[in-house]
Formats: C-alpha cells, sequence, structure tokens
C-alpha cells in the first residue's frame, strides 16, 4: 500500500507517495485534502472486484485526441 506524506519545500507542499514527489501544491490544506481523496480512490479502486463489463448504458473509454493532430504529453 502506498504511504502517502507531505513535505514543505520552501513555499510551497510537496506530496509524497512512497518518498517520490508527486505534486507540488500551494497550500498544506489543498494537500492534504488531495492526499486523502487520492487515498479514498485507491481504497475504492481495491475494494471492487476487478474490471468490470460496462453497463449497456455506458460505452466503453476511448483516447483523447487533439483537434489539430499534435501531441501535447511526453
Amino acid at each position: 500500500m502506498t504511504r502517502y506524506s507531505i513535505r514543505k519545500l520552501g513555499g510551497e507542499y510537496v506530496v509524497l507517495a512512497d518518498d517520490q514527489s508527486i505534486l507540488k501544491v500551494a497550500s498544506r490544506r489543498k494537500a492534504a485534502k488531495l492526499v486523502a481523496e487520492a487515498a479514498e480512490l485507491l481504497s475504492v479502486q481495491s475494494a471492487s472486484p476487478g474490471e468490470q463489463e460496462p453497463t449497456p448504458d455506458q460505452s466503453a473509454v476511448k483516447g483523447a485526441k487533439f483537434l489539430d493532430g499534435k501531441g501535447r504529453f511526453p
């Protein structure tokens, strides 16, 4: 299980997951809220039984595209 922590670095707060820096935010309150939400999402994900087939009223998730066709992410 991932261990989250928050460290102050200069004027920012850094969220760490198992000693790896993953996010910088301006306020400690925002960092704490994000850590709590991430932990909740991970617990819900681990509690649900594997991959489920989408129900008939749900469509499959498709990859995102940009209108101009240029890649934006490495």
